[in-house]
């Protein structure tokens, strides 16, 4: 075995119903000003309505920033941050999704009152120093896995974004309360999902980092995932299923955490610098090109992964078999839950391919990763059979 450590959020509760408890569990941890960081969809859809009150009955002031957007830039952090020294607020709440919670993340740190650090001076891994604010993290889709993970990424340009990677990020608690996605579109439901299952199976297979705690929670978070996908997104009031979910991608979110991710990421993330896809469906899209590149370097974690994915519809037969089975069940459940299958269908121009070729080649920090190693021609090739 070689040597590993882990890395996790400190307590996790898993339990319908859990965020109105929210209040209560701040109060706990000594907090007296709370600011709650979100997106205009939680506060339009009434996600925070009986979150709310609580703080009140408890004693306690509130605060909500709500103007979080998908692939959030700086001077959304920076303004979350003027709001929460305004307010000098002593917990930050992440309560959303992935962009929420790293938002979050970042205020945590930025807003503490003795951070002498800009948004500038912690780009990279490692670079945050000193310490954070109480951080507690309610995801409100099931994919991301950021309630559990040290990293937050930010739109810096026009396409590119940077990523933040520091032990400080782990927030003190992770709510996994499956109430808050019953009304979750199917389209998002189904994205967000694979996302999780993309988190999982990179996890597994990761080159530099793959560890038994790592595997372990990759192997039980696609054994929820696969399970409950399908009836999540196609019966979206199963709130079984969709606990499911939250903790299948809490799960995954702890194995990549520890066993980074690798080529499905380093490609999506153009796709959605360039062409504002969503997280979710930018990995749906290149995952098997991907997984076809990578099987000649990891044909039998692929093989051990199908059985769990797949279950009774798995062929039985050869074993060498088994990662194609893999490879052709991602290629079809796209299309079975509703998401389009090609880049053409997501709206990406045939000559853009090239660029996108080029911008993927500096992830460096994910190919790394990768159990094959991917040139600009190989992820050229990719981005040509996902078209």
């Amino acid at each position: 075995m070689h040597p590993f450590s882990f890395a996790t959020t400190a307590q996790l509760i898993c339990e319908p119903g859990s965020s109105r408890r929210l209040a209560s569990l701040c109060k706990e941890r000594g907090a007296r000003s709370v600011l709650v960081v979100t997106d205009p969809g939680i506060t339009r859809f009434g996600l925070l309505d009986e979150v709310l009150p609580g703080f009140e009955t408890e004693g306690l002031q509130v605060a909500v920033y709500d103007q979080v957007v998908a692939d959030p830039p700086e001077h959304i952090v920076l303004a979350a941050v003027a709001q929460a020294k305004a307010s000098r607020v002593d917990l930050i709440i992440g309560f959303g999704g992935g962009s929420s919670m790293d938002v979050a993340k970042l205020v945590a740190l930025l807003a503490h009152p003795d951070c002498a650090q800009s948004l500038q001076d912690i780009y990279g891994v490692g670079n945050a120093k000193g310490q954070r604010l109480p951080l507690i993290q309610v995801p409100t889709t099931a994919g991301t896995g950021s309630e559990v993970t040290q990293i937050a990424i930010i739109t810096t340009g026009e396409t590119t974004k940077m990523g933040v990677v520091s032990p400080l990020l782990l927030p003190d608690l992770a709510l996994l309360d499956a109430d808050l996605t019953l009304g979750l579109p199917p389209a998002v439901t189904a994205a967000t999902g694979i996302d999780a299952m993309v988190h999982a199976i990179e996890a597994y297979t990761s080159a530099l980092k793959k560890n038994p705690m790592s595997d372990l929670l990759a192997r039980e978070a696609l054994r929820l995932l696969a399970a409950n996908l399908d009836e999540a997104v196609h019966n979206g009031s199963n709130r079984e299923a969709r606990q499911a979910m939250l903790l299948g991608a809490c799960l995954a979110g702890q194995a990549f955490a520890n066993a980074p991710v690798a080529a499905v990421h380093a490609l999506a993330y153009p796709l959605g610098g360039n062409f504002h896809i969503p997280h979710g469906l930018s990995n749906a899209l290149v995952l098997p090109q991907v997984l076809r590149f990578n099987v000649s370097a990891a044909a039998t974690h692929y093989g051990e992964l199908a059985p769990i994915i797949l279950g009774e519809r798995l062929r039985t037969g050869d074993p060498s078999t088994y990662a194609e089975q893999l490879i052709e069940e991602f290629e079809q459940m796209s299309a079975r839950v509703g998401l389009p299958t090609r880049l053409r269908d997501a709206g990406v121009p045939e000559e853009m391919l090239p660029q996108l070729a080029k911008e993927a080649m500096l992830q460096q920090r994910l190919l790394v990763n990768n159990p094959r190693e991917v040139s600009e021609a190989d992820a050229l090739a990719i981005y040509q059979a996902a078209y």
